[in-house]
């Protein structure tokens, strides 16, 4: 059995931020692998904002490349958007039974779970591992001290990819928030024009 550590975002571009936190969680946890989850659409974000899945898609694999204990997960492209973090838990639970899924999760997305669907049914289940964000608002009482819930103190770089994205629009200079290969990707295809 494997434990497997989820990490959803619709990685609109991938960053260095994002490897920050899978790496830390395949090195100082029980994390055997990492699968970035790219998804396809997030209920709380509008369609538009996304470049198209296959450039989020392809900058993913690039970014993992050479890094064993890191996966690029498409599973959500099969499943029914808007994508619901508890359908695709229930998809990948019943398509590898032997392992055993834990959510990574950034503070600021904990301060929200309550609003995501079936959140409830997620703690019962799976295992939340939730890292720090320096943007984030309070974390509801009852998740402080939850049994399912495991906090990490780290210091990840602090990035977003909304910066990123404004960087590129601005013609402003983002090279040290990204690989390298990411970049290179960018100046190759131009998906954000």
């Amino acid at each position: 059995m494997k434990n497997i550590g989820l990490f959803f975002g619709s990685f609109n571009p991938i960053h260095s931020g994002h490897l920050a936190v899978a790496e830390f969680f395949t090195k100082k946890t029980s994390i055997d692998e990492v699968w970035l989850v790219v998804s396809l659409q997030s209920p709380f974000k509008g369609k538009n904002e996304l470049i198209e899945m296959r450039h989020r898609m392809a900058m993913v694999e690039l970014a993992i490349k050479g890094k064993s204990k890191l996966k690029a997960c498409k599973e959500e492209l099969d499943l029914p958007t808007p994508n619901y973090t508890i359908e695709t838990l229930r998809h990948l639970k019943n398509k590898y039974p032997k392992n055993k899924f834990a959510l990574l999760m950034g503070q600021d997305n904990l301060a929200h779970f309550n609003k995501w669907k079936d959140h409830n049914q997620i703690l019962d289940k799976f295992q939340l591992f939730v890292y720090p964000r320096s943007e984030s608002e309070k974390i509801p009482q009852r998740l402080l001290k939850h049994p399912k819930i495991n906090y990490f103190e780290a210091s990840l770089m602090e990035v977003s990819a909304s910066e990123i994205r404004n960087a590129i629009k601005n013609k402003k200079s983002f090279t040290n928030l990204i690989p390298t290969k990411i970049h290179d990707y960018l100046q190759k295809f131009n998906p954000y024009h």
